[in-house]
């Protein structure tokens, strides 16, 4: 796949979100900010948001909510910007409202049902306003927290736990009905799609063996970081290690992947007037590339 270098020099971004107008907002993990990247390359920080912002989405009144982790300590080894373990000035994660206009950041939720959220990692917009989204967990020395999917509401009223005890759950989508909700987790390198009943609620189970359906792992040691879905139904996950995206057929199985020049590949979205434009984060060079998919993505509930 051939694809075109927009900027560099970004401290691991992630996030990324195709604007109307061209833009791409993302945001820088290690910078702890959200930015925006015009079509020239040129960076522009929109807000300082402290501890680790790492998913961001559109909400439905045009603001930007992020995931916050809470943040990470970080290593640089072999030409790249690696995370790792906890920093001392750690205390929970968030998830925050971002509003474009005037940079305020107000902070929705770091709790539910009275536990602090871990490390909230990506998220995604239902049709009804509100977002599920992952919390990864936070690893420290012999120690790592169990994974959880949860689902919110833009007011900071409505938190739920919708499904506990995952293993790094990272990146989260919907199908193009909204009927399912797929969650790549990260060192399992499994690709989960769980039947949606209701908002924030997952439909049970047929039987204790059947959760839901997983796709992967992949061949060797490949890990998952964020995904994106195509108009066709298409996950398009981001795979570490072998840098690239991975595209998962939810029908049968079945996947393509395609290279990009960075073992830490962490996100697509999809944009443009076809929605064949994709931007790609590569975090560990601190690069954003642009590309032509070769099929179209899913519009997105909400954009700005």
């Amino acid at each position: 796949m051939e694809f075109e270098l927009i900027t560099e020099g970004l401290q691991f971004p992630e996030g990324p979100i195709a604007m109307a107008d061209g833009s791409v907002v993302l945001v820088e993990i290690k910078r702890q900010t959200l930015t925006r990247v015009h079509p020239d390359g040129r960076q522009e920080v929109i807000a300082e948001l402290g501890g680790g912002p790492n998913g961001a989405a559109i909400g439905p009144d045009g603001a930007v909510y992020v995931c916050n982790n809470g943040g990470f300590q970080w290593n640089e080894a072999g030409g790249l910007t690696l995370p790792h373990g906890t920093p001392d000035y750690y205390v929970t994660g968030s998830i925050q409202r971002v509003d474009l206009a005037t940079g305020e950041v107000t902070t929705l939720y770091s709790e539910c049902d009275g536990k602090p959220l871990r490390g909230p990692n990506d998220i995604v917009f239902d049709k009804d306003g509100g977002f599920w989204f992952t919390d990864l967990g936070k690893s420290n020395g012999d120690v790592s927290h169990v994974g959880h999917l949860h689902y919110a509401t833009i007011d900071g009223k409505k938190i739920l736990l919708a499904r506990d005890g995952m293993t790094t759950p990272n990146g989260v989508g919907l199908s193009p009905d909204g009927k399912q909700v797929f969650v790549a987790e990260t060192q399992t390198g499994r690709l989960w799609e769980f039947d949606v009943a209701a908002p924030g609620e997952l439909a049970a189970p047929a039987d204790m063996w059947t959760a839901g359906k997983v796709m992967g792992p992949l061949p060797g040691y490949q890990l998952f970081d964020s995904l994106a879905v195509e108009a066709n139904g298409r996950v398009c996950v981001a795979t570490l290690v072998n840098g690239g995206i991975t595209s998962f057929d939810p029908a049968d199985g079945n996947w393509e992947h395609y290279a990009f020049p960075d073992p830490i590949t962490t996100n697509i979205c999809f944009g443009g007037d076809d929605m064949q434009t994709v931007f790609i984060t590569c975090s560990g060079t601190g690069k954003l590339y642009k590309a032509r998919w070769p099929r179209p993505g899913l519009k997105l509930n909400f954009n700005a």
